[in-house]
């Protein structure tokens, strides 16, 4: 490949991303629906107000706010059960707000054209331009395009083990605060309190799903809704077990003790597996670090030893 066309294709291919960003900039930002025109023109019409301006029903303010959620039109799912699974998964990550979604796809292209852009640079200024440097731009981009996905994913294994690592205390304060006297929600909403400092994952979402039934919400659909932005299993049994028990009645204090039970025969469970897999996993640094130390202390002498005895036999 010569070296003018490699620098051809680098200037298109910059160009391309450039119009492109611009595109999804000015196109594909979140724009008012008619209805949304309608009542903006009658409101203003009523008070008397001439429309000179242009009709903006969005309370996006700051740049990144504008541009991020305009450049991810073109990684925006198409189909309502896709949309629905990317916002459970921003959930399950910490990140419920209502442009969570939009932010991490404006993201993820930002890191596409920032690492097309350094893979381009570090190609052309390690390789030279006798090298393809359009390999070392798609190796870049590429994985900068996938690493939101990593992060947001290490993000959501730590908040899960933070929950459900958690939960069989919130479990106890829930127990306690019921045998005094308060409902069920009022005790979600001081163990809300009292577990902040040691648990900030599971208090946010006790506080929202007190939030849900303060706007109305049914207990059920909270609850099925608590369960689900979890994605953890003990939790998913706690709301499964609390609607059962509103459900049909049962006493709430006995079911939440076998859970709570539950919940920490598991835990124990999970560290007695972690303990027997720590056992296999340390023959592998004792054969590579341990064992070659030990090796050279103990046998080299008796080599140098051997070594010199054959040397001075004629």
């Amino acid at each position: 490949m010569s070296p003018q066309l490699i620098i051809t294709l680098s200037v298109t291919i910059s160009v391309a991303c450039a119009v492109l960003g611009l595109y999804y900039f000015w196109r594909d930002g979140k724009s008012p629906t008619f209805v949304d025109r309608l009542s903006v023109i009658a409101d203003r019409e009523s008070k008397g107000v001439r429309l000179s301006t242009p009709i903006a029903t969005g309370q996006e303010t700051g740049l990144f706010n504008v541009i991020v959620p305009r450049l991810s039109g073109g990684l925006k799912p198409r189909t309502g059960i896709e949309q629905q699974k990317l916002k459970l998964k921003m959930a399950r990550a910490g990140f419920n707000g209502n442009h969570s979604a939009e932010l991490f796809l404006g993201l993820k292209m930002i890191c596409l054209i920032g690492g097309g852009f350094l893979g381009s640079t570090i190609g052309l200024a390690v390789a030279g331009i006798h090298q393809p440097a359009l390999f070392w731009a798609g190796i870049v981009a590429c994985v900068s395009f996938y690493l939101p996905d990593l992060v947001l994913r290490r993000l959501t294994i730590k908040r899960q083990q933070e929950i459900q690592r958690c939960l069989p205390k919130a479990l106890d304060l829930l127990i306690v605060a019921i045998d005094v006297g308060q409902g069920l929600d009022a005790a979600i909403q001081r163990v809300t309190k009292e577990i902040a400092r040691n648990s900030r994952a599971l208090s946010q979402e006790f506080a929202l799903y007190s939030m849900q039934l303060q706007m109305g919400k049914s207990r059920a659909d909270a609850l099925h809704d608590l369960g689900m932005r979890c994605g953890v299993q003990d939790m998913n049994s706690f709301a499964g077990v609390l609607i059962q028990a509103d459900r049909f009645g049962a006493s709430i204090v006995k079911t939440m003790r076998q859970l709570s039970e539950s919940a920490r025969r598991k835990r124990r469970q999970r560290a007695e597996e972690k303990a027997q897999r720590t056992a296999v996993q340390m023959i592998f640094p004792l054969v590579l670090f341990i064992f070659p130390g030990l090796f050279i202390v103990l046998v080299g002498p008796a080599v140098i030893l051997l070594l010199r005895d054959l040397a001075l036999k004629p």
